[in-house]
């Protein structure tokens, strides 16, 4: 989180920006809906421009966006960075020679891989979702990126939901980790 007093508006205006859609999709769940800050050219570009200004003196040599959402962000910045996009999907969605990496849900697990190729050895990359839960999909891609080589130099996202504890498991696993606004206690 920015503590800047100009960090702290731009992430209030992100917050602002942000739906909440009571109950979706079940009941009890507050869904934090990023699609109007997509929809808005202004907010838009503040939101990208949020990431690139904090990223473009950190030396990186690829953006990794997580499906789907991740994707949206990951591939602006990455251009914005003048650097190239790794998706990292969930299972069964790229065409060559993957590594996969299991996580739990709330209810089960998932799997998200990468392209065996997707980085050299050595990489810095930044690690793009757009939401900070229970962490298991923002660890699981680091794993990923770590396992063909990549050093994650920081894992970021819009939104924190902290009362989830995502984002405090990542930490503890040594994974920097940045969001622009969180919905605590909301």
């Amino acid at each position: 989180m920015s503590h800047s007093k100009e960090g702290a508006l731009d992430s209030t205006y992100i917050r602002n920006h942000i739906r909440t859609v009571p109950d979706w999709p079940e009941p009890g769940v507050q869904f934090r809906d990023i699609t109007p800050l997509l929809q808005n050219p202004k907010t838009f570009r503040v939101l990208v421009d949020l990431f690139v200004h904090r990223y473009m003196d950190k030396q990186l040599d690829i953006v990794a966006g997580v499906d789907a959402r991740g994707f949206i962000l990951g591939a602006v910045v990455a251009y914005e960075l003048n650097l190239g996009f790794v998706p990292i999907r969930k299972k069964g969605k790229l065409p060559f020679l993957t590594v996969q990496e299991e996580y739990e849900l709330e209810y089960g697990s998932a799997t998200v891989e990468i392209h065996t190729d997707a980085c050299k050895p050595g990489d810095r990359v930044l690690l793009i979702d757009d939401l900070v839960a229970t962490g298991g999909t923002m660890i699981a891609a680091a794993k990923l990126l770590t396992r063909i080589g990549a050093e994650v130099v920081e894992a970021a996202a819009i939104v924190d939901l902290p009362e989830l504890g995502g984002s405090k498991l990542i930490r503890d696993l040594n994974i920097p980790l940045h969001t622009v606004c969180n919905f605590a206690g909301h």
